[in-house]
């Protein structure tokens, strides 16, 4: 089913090298932190669900109000995620938990699971690099929101 959903969302941003290199190197970090971060199953496909599908509402938030910054993408992200996750036959718990990490992925107060904050670290790495960001910015970054032993190391590695 993941890879289904790779597909689809590479059709959905079809022509946006952007944005599909986006989603595969959020996907790419989301799964080897959730990995080394021992998640359980059920857990970890959850997490790369949301990995793949976290921006999805980028593309709403563009044609609907000409911007695309975190607060759209929560807000038109879930409902937009949920079409695709229904039309490939996903289970409603898996939409349902999907569509709260894409709804709060760009809120950092109240982190309380491990596929929401591997979410999140796994965004900031990729966003670190794409946003050209400085080695004291990363290093703000680690110290306020990474948590996982894995997601630090990958930041150090990258940018420190």
């Amino acid at each position: 089913m993941i890879n289904k959903l790779f597909l689809e969302m590479t059709s959905y941003f079809k022509g946006d090298q952007k944005r599909i290199n986006h989603f595969i190197k959020v996907h790419s970090f989301a799964k080897l932190i959730g990995e080394e971060e021992n998640l359980d199953k059920e857990t970890m496909f959850i997490l790369e669900t949301s990995a793949l599908t976290h921006d999805i509402g980028i593309k709403k938030g563009e044609e609907l109000y000409s911007r695309n910054d975190g607060k759209i993408q929560e807000k038109l992200g879930p409902d937009e995620a949920e079409k695709m996750l229904r039309k490939l036959n996903f289970t409603d718990n898996v939409i349902d938990r999907v569509k709260f990490l894409i709804a709060h992925h760009h809120t950092y107060s109240n982190i309380d699971s491990m596929d929401y904050q591997i979410l999140v670290e796994s965004d900031f790495l990729v966003n670190i690099c794409e946003d050209n960001l400085s080695k004291d910015s990363a290093m703000k970054i680690k110290e306020k929101i990474f948590k996982t032993q894995t997601g630090k190391k990958l930041l150090e590695n990258l940018f420190i």
